[in-house]
């Protein structure tokens, strides 16, 4: 989303620059080039260690170090009247680059894709009593009241900072995205991954994307296991993250011949790759839902099919479905219920069908990557005409 945002703005008159790491995601071997111009957005690249994702105290240093260059930059590079975009993604970035975005006169919009502080602390990785994680939540607040806008992606999040105290009128709720031309439905007899990886008879039930601490996967699980003696119902998991190990564990464990891992795959393949399933899984543990919401949700929209959200059913993605009628919902723990819906899917061609067009219908008509950039464009236009300084937009993210 941050890439698609960049290149739009581009087209829409702003001068871009992006403010990134010189690592790929889980490939701490490749270092990119430092600085380089990509579809009109100058990206420069900043230095930070490269142990990578895959032990903790490595991933530590990467971040503390993107932090200190992030600092740096902003200080030696930031004008008076830039509008400075910032992520989540380093933990608690906002707060490192808060002082120098001020002491330069530029002002920040502060995009929370992800609540940090607490996700850690609702994943019982930081105490909520604790002093890291109050230090954590106090610095993350102190961070937003310096900025000038805040951007959330859903209205519980919304409500849930304005319950914590911030102004309504500093926070904009803008949905997340997909881009419907990098992302559309490819049918069944043209997919070439789909026959590539033997499901041409199969119907074919997908998760793709991270398998990270904040999903469950014990329902899908479980109604593998409980499908596991129908041959015409496969599981297609793609991805991988922290509890990977764990799901493939589990799945030897029970023999599930059912189901097929494949890794995260390349952007050009991202269309095959999602229209590879009949329809998806989609999780999120409930008590997360006012910290994230699954952006892999957007991207299974704009493939055109169905989603079996597991969580809260008075969750983001859960009042979505039900009230575009584009998948279904079951709770954490529902395992006979999901495989049952799943079963009444293969059996009923035509309603998966319908469903897969709704979820479509749905990514052009709310949310479509042209609604978002002009959102976006809307939002930084008005911020210009309310300031007399000439505008330029960084959009400042770790890889």
């Amino acid at each position: 989303m941050v890439s698609s945002l960049t290149s739009a703005l581009v087209h829409q008159g702003f001068d871009v620059t992006a403010i990134t790491s010189r690592t790929l995601h889980d490939h701490s071997n490749v270092a990119l080039p430092a600085e380089e111009m990509i579809a009109g957005v100058m990206v420069k690249r900043l230095w930070a260690t490269r142990f990578g994702r895959h032990h903790l105290i490595g991933r530590i240093m990467d971040y503390l170090t993107f932090h200190i260059s992030a600092f740096l930059w902003c200080l030696r590079n930031l004008r008076a009247g830039d509008l400075f975009v910032v992520c989540t993604d380093p933990p608690l970035l906002s707060v490192t680059t808060a002082l120098p975005v001020s002491w330069r006169r530029a002002r920040t919009i502060n995009w929370v894709m992800d609540l940090f502080p607490e996700v850690a602390i609702e994943l019982e990785m930081l105490s909520k009593t604790g002093i890291p994680g109050k230090l954590s939540k106090a610095l993350r607040n102190w961070s937003l009241r310096k900025s000038t806008v805040i951007v959330c992606p859903t209205e519980m999040m919304a409500s849930y900072l304005i319950e914590s105290g911030f102004s309504r009128d500093r926070i904009r709720v803008m949905h997340h995205w997909s881009d419907g031309s990098e992302i559309y439905p490819v049918p069944r007899s043209t997919n070439a991954l789909r026959r590539h990886w033997g499901l041409q008879d199969k119907f074919v039930i997908g998760y793709s994307g991270n398998f990270g601490r904040a999903h469950d996967f014990a329902t899908l699980l479980e109604a593998a296991a409980l499908l596991k003696n129908d041959n015409d119902i496969h599981f297609l998991l793609i991805g991988g993250g922290q509890q990977r190990a764990r799901v493939e564990e589990t799945v030897g464990i029970q023999q599930l011949k059912n189901i097929t891992f494949k890794p995260l795959q390349p952007p050009e393949n991202i269309s095959e790759s999602l229209s590879a399933a009949d329809a998806h899984v989609v999780s999120l543990i409930p008590r997360l839902e006012h910290c994230i919401v699954p952006s892999k949700f957007y991207g299974i929209l704009a493939a055109g099919r169905p989603t079996f959200f597991v969580g809260s059913p008075d969750g983001e993605v859960a009042n979505v479905i039900a009230s575009t009628r584009c998948g279904e919902a079951v709770e954490i723990g529902e395992s006979q219920k999901l495989a049952d819906l799943i079963v009444q899917l293969k059996n009923s061609p035509e309603r998966c069908e319908n469903m897969g067009r709704n979820a479509r219908d749905v990514l052009d008509i709310v949310y479509s990557r042209n609604n978002a950039v002009q959102s976006w464009s809307d939002l930084m236009s008005g911020l210009q005409q309310r300031a007399e300084e000439p505008l330029q937009s960084s959009v400042y993210r770790s890889a």
